[in-house]
């Protein structure tokens, strides 16, 4: 076979054949290509080796050498391996515990570099469980006299990070030559960037420190130039070629609209309303973020759109997670409708087939103004023909597609989502770049904030009392766990198990009843609709409760193991009380041992700023964790980190709209790179990214 090309199949690099290239492909690498294009996530230093006749007791030292010979002890489970290892200054031992798969590799003539800290075994210098590397056709001399800085690359269970270093060592010389420059000459210079093909062959083999951060911003910047492209192309062609119905609204519809609502919008909301009415008034089809806390006033905005798009005789469907949600959603709209002649269907999975026929033909013929729905709203036979306007309740528990096809039932209707999940700036600029953002940061009048404790195990009768005292006066609780049902590899209070202990220990006289989200959807619905309705006074749950649920009676919560939770759900859950006139608690039942998780404590403790607590989010966790689920359309970062790179993300923005104001179609030869680099990164996606 020819040389190695970036297309050819991984399989024909040395050493890799079909059953690694199996392995490969199941972390995303299938080409030559995707090898090299797969970076390390960090670096081991691996420092000057010294000579074994030279080592000191209990200070970290590098040895190469070789084995002499090689002893297995113990039984099975419990064996350690034994290596003698010479350098012709001295001998060493080297031994490992548990690793039975070293006792086919190690053998007398082999040549290995281990790190670790010297200790005595038998009178002889040894290094237990050391980093060490099995010495293949790098130069002896290298390895001896040089310092190196090792890449860690993302593997899995059945591939190593040293077996990808090792394949992308082999092919790396052999291609680097092909890697294609894909910014245009004139912004690589104004950028200070080196070019792309050194940036990659120092990123896998840097030579010293430095070369790794230069090297990581080229490519972050690369990663985001490309995000940045399909959001200014999606944007681009939403302008020149989507065509809404421009929905225009009068001060006697604005009167009639605010006459439903029964109370006076908050300066947020009515802010919102107002960048909502503008967009609907162009011919362009909005798409807008509506984002706030819980109890904010969201919905409240949302029927303000809806009722503006009705009275222009279009349809609006409203799109939600679950049936509790989709329902609570219809019961606030019917309620603000009564006695209008505003046309409300709700259209969830769990109807008679009758019902859903009539609410279908009502939706199909234009009786209907305003349906309200889950996952129901998506199939084929749903028919929304004046559709106009697509509200979506928490948008990241839907995928891509299935967003693209509830906007398709419609000719280019307007967009708005909702979240309750403050989005940090970053992730508005990439994960959310192709929406405007509306965000309404004030609570509505006679909303309290949640005081929130951290709870430690040895304050728990206290907590316990708090909630009582609660219970006792009328009011509601919920008891959140992280577990449906106690696990051996996870030692953590499960709601199963422990309603009982609730019912025979600190809740003892108190109805208490089980909520998870493994349980029949029938009998799930009617313990909500019980606890909503007063006849439970505490829900032992688990995190099913963090969206749906709105008890305006529920003034505490308990939550075990909170430092398992992220920022932004523990914010969430907190969000399920406070919801009424009265004072409410949120104690968080925990025992932080990393600074890390005292930190997200101490930070929920004296803030219910959501989206401060979103920024915080990202910076602990990083984007993955804060989004949630992965979005099929939507790209992942390997290289840019939004915690660290808001310079290049910014950069990256403004270069990408210089580019498509200037080349819409990255048609010019100068451009021609980096539209084969947008198609390669988001293949027949890039239609999706709108939604994405």
């Amino acid at each position: 076979m020819a040389g190695l090309q970036l297309d050819t199949p991984v399989q024909f690099v040395r050493g890799v054949g079909p059953v690694r290239a199996g392995q490969l492909q199941q972390i995303g690498i299938n080409t030559v290509g995707d090898l090299i294009g797969h970076f390390p996530f960090r670096y081991d230093y691996r420092p000057r080796s010294q000579p074994i006749g030279s080592l000191r007791l209990d200070e970290t030292a590098t040895i190469v050498g070789q084995v002499n010979r090689v002893r297995t002890r113990g039984g099975f489970g419990r064996r350690t391996i034994v290596a003698e290892v010479q350098d012709g200054t001295g001998t060493c031992m080297v031994r490992w515990f548990n690793s039975p798969y070293l006792q086919g590799r190690l053998g007398p003539g082999v040549v290995i570099t281990a790190t670790g800290k010297v200790s005595h075994y038998r009178d002889r210098g040894c290094l237990t469980n050391p980093k060490y590397r099995i010495i293949g056709n790098e130069p002896l001399e290298q390895i001896v006299n040089g310092e190196q800085l090792d890449p860690v690359y993302p593997a899995s269970a059945a591939i190593s990070s040293r077996q990808i270093a090792k394949f992308v060592g082999t092919a790396l010389p052999e291609v680097i030559e092909q890697v294609e420059e894909p910014l245009p000459e004139n912004l690589r210079t104004v950028r200070d960037f080196p070019p792309r093909r050194v940036a990659v062959e120092r990123y896998h083999l840097p030579t010293r420190a430095d070369d790794i951060e230069v090297a990581r911003r080229r490519l972050a910047y690369d990663e985001l130039l490309v995000m940045q492209l399909a959001v200014q192309l999606r944007r681009a062609h939403t302008a020149r070629f989507e065509r809404a119905v421009a929905i225009s609204t009068s001060a006697e519809i604005d009167r009639r609209i605010r006459a439903r609502f029964g109370f006076q919008l908050t300066p947020g909301q009515n802010a919102a309303v107002a960048e909502i009415v503008a967009d609907l008034a162009r011919t362009q089809p909005m798409r807008r973020l509506l984002q706030g806390d819980g109890g904010a006033g969201k919905t409240a905005v949302a029927l303000y759109a809806a009722l503006a798009v009705i009275a222009r005789r279009r349809q609006v469907a409203f799109l939600a997670p679950t049936e509790i949600l989709a329902e609570q959603h219809y019961g606030k709209i019917t309620h603000y409708l009564a006695g209008s002649r505003v046309g409300v269907e709700l259209l969830v999975g769990k109807m008679p087939r009758q019902v859903r026929d009539d609410a279908l033909r009502s939706l199909a013929d234009g009786r209907t103004n305003l349906v309200v729905g889950t996952h129901a709203l998506l199939e084929e036979d749903v028919e929304i023909p004046w559709l106009g306007l697509v509200i979506v309740d928490e948008q990241h528990r839907f995928g891509v597609r299935q967003r693209a096809r509830l906007r398709g039932k419609g000719r280019d209707p307007h967009y708005l989502v909702l979240t309750a999940t403050p989005i940090p700036r970053t992730l508005a600029m990439t994960v959310f770049g192709d929406l405007d953002v509306s965000s309404i940061r004030d609570m509505p009048p006679g909303r309290r904030p949640v005081e929130t404790r951290l709870v430690r195990p040895a304050e728990t009768a206290q907590a316990w009392e708090r909630v009582r005292e609660e219970l006792r006066s009328g009011r509601q609780a919920f008891v959140v766990y992280p577990l449906v049902e106690r696990t051996e590899s996870l030692p953590l209070k499960a709601a199963v198990e422990e309603v009982e202990q609730l019912r025979r220990g600190p809740l003892t006289g108190f109805r208490v009843e089980l909520l998870h989200g493994q349980m029949p959807r029938d009998r799930k619905e009617a313990v909500m609709a019980r606890f909503a309705a007063g006849e439970i006074d505490a829900l032992a749950a688990t995190t099913v409760v963090e969206v749906g649920i709105d008890v305006p009676n529920a003034t505490v919560m308990a939550i075990h193991h909170a430092e398992r939770f992220g920022l932004s759900q523990l914010h969430q859950l907190r969000g399920r009380v406070g919801r009424g006139a009265h004072r409410s608690v949120c104690l968080l039942l925990a025992d932080p041992e990393s600074e890390t998780a005292l930190e997200r404590m101490s930070i929920l403790c004296r803030t219910t700023d959501g989206f401060q607590i979103a920024e915080e989010d990202l910076r602990l966790r990083g984007p993955g964790e804060v989004v949630g689920q992965r979005q099929h359309g939507t790209p992942e970062f390997q290289v840019a980190d939004l915690t660290r790179d808001v310079d290049l993300l910014e950069t990256s923005r403004a270069d990408a709209a210089a580019i498509i104001a200037e080349d819409a179609n990255l048609s010019a030869p100068r451009h021609r790179a980096l539209g084969r680099m947008l198609a390669e990164r988001f293949g027949d996606s890039i239609a999706l990214v709108d939604v994405a």
